[in-house]
């Protein structure tokens, strides 16, 4: 078998030296106004690059959110820090990149399953349970940047997905630095859009649903062409709904001081439930197609790709009604709002990724999309708008991560930014000033075979299989010409292998927990083929 590669002292150092530095707070750009801005971060669920129409949409209509892209600036090389929910959202309010956080891949903590305890996986134990929600809680001491917004004189609210915790631990919202939360304290709650309760702040509102649990199947006998068959996946309380109205009452609230607002909206996760409006409205448009039985998990829809379009632009409809709220209370000029997603798009659940061109300019492939370290997985849209900021019609190629916007949130406001492995983009958004650039990003993920990948320049390499019985395949490509990583050039280029290598060497640390450990990796491994 051919041994690693070996790099010269010279070529480690040159690049250990340039690697990705902590995030340096440059002189505030936004000294001058006394009034700080208010901030609204909105995360979308697995919704893909393609799914906008600013990003190249045909079919979905999203009209309030490419009006922010035309008002503001669109980034068309922005990650995510992860391909699936709970390691995304971490590495966003911590600023780490995968090689160093805490939560790399999404844990449901069932350490706490017993026979007679329950199972975190059983809806009906856990409504029983509330200890059986959530996720793995963080460690004590963890800081989140909405923690440092608070002491910045920030307010700071939330609603939607939570992920990082459970109930009764230290780990949830209100004790990680949010004043307000409502929404799903646990990622698996948020497989049904009519949950039976949500929470607010510490304690369960219960809602008039009643329990259905995910990937509940058509009854026997129904006929799948019939509306009544899927009465049951659409009941009274409709989560969206309701998040919605508790985050125009929390601005109305806080409109006389600067508040941060992170909507972290379930959409479009599925279950695919979506207001009969807008599936309607889409059924029309599309005509008729192939039910969806659930034989990919999750509910069954009768209108599967008009469910999946209706949801997106529910979503975008309530974007339009937040800018419209907080142009009512006098709030919309001196807000700052970035739209992103936390993944690249689905491939289950009854979604058709490849018909939408979910993945825009990159492979809609199952084994290329959410849980893929490849660009459908973890390229992501965002647009920043901030009037009288940020220049209208805009765009940028920075290469930029959700694991900036500590550095970025702590310039605009003046926080102390913690030593994190981001940058701040502010001198891009206000175009001006001198721009820190990333000298790599860093993935890695145990899940899915157990993954890892780095982008530098045009080129990205990619590890797969680390985990698995598979063989590990070792993948390069360069982005610049080959968009769709369609042709691995490794065997051509030892010496960009080989600066990969090095970059590896500085990103990763083992992993404190040891589910999240990649033995390969914890060889030292990365370019060489063992």
């Amino acid at each position: 078998m051919p041994t690693p590669f070996k790099i010269k002292l010279s070529l480690l150092a040159l690049c250990v030296a340039f690697a990705c530095k902590p995030a340096e707070t440059s002189e505030n750009q936004l000294a001058q106004n006394p009034s700080k801005p208010n901030i609204i971060y909105i995360l979308a669920d697995d919704l893909g690059y393609g799914d906008l129409g600013a990003f190249g949409s045909t079919k979905i209509e999203t009209p309030n959110i490419d009006a922010l892209a035309k008002g503001g600036m669109m980034f068309t090389q922005h990650y995510s820090g992860a391909p699936v929910c709970a390691p995304a959202r971490y590495m966003l309010m911590t600023g780490q990149h995968s090689g160093h956080a805490y939560i790399r891949g999404n844990d449901e903590w069932r350490e706490r399953d017993s026979p007679s305890g329950g199972d975190v996986w059983n809806f009906a134990d856990m409504e029983n349970d509330s200890t059986l929600e959530g996720q793995r809680p963080l460690p004590e001491g963890t800081v989140l940047f909405p923690k440092r917004l608070q002491s910045a004189g920030y307010t700071t609210g939330s609603v939607g997905k939570w992920g990082l915790g459970a109930p009764q631990t230290n780990s949830i919202p209100t004790k990680m630095g949010f004043d307000f939360f409502y929404g799903y304290n646990c990622q698996r709650q948020a497989h049904t859009y009519y949950p039976v309760h949500l929470y607010k702040n510490e304690n369960r509102v219960p809602l008039r649903n009643k329990l259905v649990a995910p990937s509940t199947k058509l009854a026997e006998g129904a006929d799948p062409s019939k509306a009544e068959s899927y009465a049951d996946f659409n009941q009274v309380d409709y989560a969206p709904d309701l998040m919605f109205a508790e985050m125009t009452n929390f601005i109305s609230e806080n409109k006389d001081k600067p508040f941060y607002f992170y909507w972290a909206t379930p959409i479009p996760h599925v279950a695919l439930q979506a207001p009969q409006r807008w599936v309607d409205y889409y059924e029309e448009k599309f005509g008729a197609e192939t039910p969806y039985l659930g034989n990919k998990g999750y509910f069954p829809h009768k209108n599967p790709r008009a469910a999946y379009a209706a949801m997106v632009s529910y979503l975008d409809e309530n974007v339009g009604k937040l800018v419209e709220h907080l142009k009512k209370e006098g709030l919309y000029e001196n807000t700052l709002i970035i739209f992103t997603s936390d993944n690249g798009p689905t491939f289950n659940g009854g979604t058709d990724s490849e018909w939408f061109n979910s993945a825009g300019p990159f492979t809609e492939d199952p084994a290329k999309i959410k849980g893929h370290v490849h660009e459908g997985g973890i390229r992501v849209p965002m647009i920043a708008s901030w009037p009288g900021k940020i220049a209208p019609g805009t765009k940028s190629d920075l290469l930029s991560s959700h694991i900036d916007m500590m550095a970025t949130f702590g310039e605009i406001t003046g926080f102390e930014v913690p030593q994190n492995d981001g940058i701040s983009i502010l001198p891009t958004l206000l175009g001006k000033g001198d721009q820190q650039q990333h000298e790599y990003l860093y993935w890695e993920f145990p899940e899915y075979g157990g993954q890892v990948a780095v982008r530098f320049g045009d080129w990205k390499l990619i590890r797969q299989h680390l985990n698995d019985k598979q063989t590990p395949t070792l993948e390069l490509y360069n982005l610049a010409k080959d968009p769709l990583e369609t042709t691995n050039v490794a065997d051509a280029n030892p010496e960009i292998l080989a600066q990969a290598e090095a970059i590896f060497k500085q990103a990763h640390q083992p992993s404190e927990l040891e589910k999240f450990r990649i033995p390969l990796l914890e060889k030292g491994l990365l370019a060489g083929k063992e």
